[in-house]
């Protein structure tokens, strides 16, 4: 009879506590997300990711006493759409911190808005010079591309063994970017690429391209493609055509929508993937809960922003504060926090994850087969 009424008292007292969180003012975190546009699935994993981390948040009681509540706004996948999403988002004045992108062009294009608002904003996007442009306010929940073309280099050359590298690339800031960081890496390793061709994003024809490819002799392809649609029909006309060179890309390689996409087209290939199911245990528990909540696998899309929600709070929590200033000081001075994309410790430029993945997709599953570190330079 004890326990039963000790077990009731709990119950009462936990429900008291959400009433009592649920009544308080809200922490409020604004999102920009391509819900509309050619990259509206991304989109959808990129919300899905954000609103799991704040339901597990309120439930385990909010931050200071306090629920979080995230306000989404359309970028319907353009730069002036972003522009106008976080417009709307800091018009009010009540927003604590942003969420933005995985799309490095985006980023560029808001970076002045959050600079003159002055609040912190967890990024997705990967180009190098996002953290590294003097925009004290952007934090980066994955690793940036300046660890992905050390990573791509290193494992393609020395690994697999591939000399002739033919690098296609999406012509906005992620793909031009990753271009120039690879073809610094490879030059580092003795390698000077046989051809580099870029392309618009949302491209249906790479015939030139592949034809391109086979021409140079390449025995490697290696990409920095920004939407995974993009890798699914290039994929597609590339091995329709008849190239079957090695491949070792970046991350769109190994997203869900590339996959399904692409079919058989991506076997065999290998990308650099800063989540990757198997790499941790965090990893896999959030795959699994990813899951069984929206009955599709987790990918990158929706990997990140669930880390960043976790390390807003987590910021908010140690600050003791929602003022901007102290979050990100409380930003800068996480250290080996264990995220679902790797272990966070954010150095002066705002970077927190500093290497990647190797995974390979095998037959449809990809299979996690190495984790490649750089030590944060201060």
């Amino acid at each position: 009879m004890k326990i039963k009424n000790f077990a009731l008292c709990a119950a009462a007292a936990l429900a008291a506590v959400s009433i009592q969180i649920q009544a308080a003012e809200p922490i409020k975190f604004g999102m920009m997300a391509e819900s509309s546009g050619p990259n509206a699935e991304a989109g959808v994993y990129q919300i899905n990711g954000a609103k799991m981390a704040i339901e597990e948040i309120n439930a385990a009681g909010g931050v200071l006493g306090r629920p979080l509540e995230l306000t989404v706004e359309d970028n319907q996948s353009t730069n002036p759409g972003s522009v106008l999403a976080v417009s709307k988002l800091t018009s009010s004045g009540d927003m604590t911190a942003l969420l933005g992108s995985v799309r490095s062009t985006q980023i560029q294009a808001v970076a002045p808005t959050v600079l003159k608002v002055g609040l912190p904003m967890v990024i997705g996007g990967t180009d190098y010079g996002l953290t590294h442009t003097n925009n004290p306010w952007m934090f980066r929940a994955r690793p940036n591309d300046g660890y992905s073309a050390k990573v791509i280099a290193d494992y393609g050359v020395n690994t697999l063994g591939l000399k002739k590298w033919a690098i296609v690339h999406s012509t906005d800031a992620f793909g031009n970017g990753g271009k120039n960081n690879l073809v610094e890496s490879l030059k580092a390793l003795g390698i000077t690429p046989v051809l580099i061709q870029g392309f618009t994003s949302n491209s249906q024809d790479f015939t030139p391209i592949v034809l391109a490819i086979k021409q140079s002799g390449a025995d490697v392809v290696s990409s920095y493609i920004a939407n995974s649609t993009d890798v699914g029909i290039f994929a597609k006309q590339l091995r329709q055509m008849g190239g079957n060179v090695a491949w070792v890309g970046s991350p769109s390689l190994s997203t869900d929508t590339a996959m399904k996409l692409a079919g058989d087209a991506l076997y065999g290939t290998y990308s650099i993937a800063d989540y990757a199911v198997a790499s941790s245990p965090e990893a896999k528990a959030y795959a699994d809960k990813y899951k069984a909540k929206y009955k599709i696998e987790a990918d990158l899309y929706s990997s990140w922003p669930y880390d960043g929600v976790h390390l807003l709070a987590l910021a908010i929590k140690n600050a003791n504060s929602t003022k901007p200033d102290d979050i990100k000081k409380a930003l800068h001075a996480i250290k080996g926090y264990k995220g679902v994309e790797g272990t966070y410790t954010f150095d002066k430029n705002g970077d927190g994850l500093h290497g990647y993945n190797i995974v390979k997709n095998d037959k449809g599953n990809i299979e996690f087969v190495k984790h490649i570190d750089f030590v944060p330079k201060d």
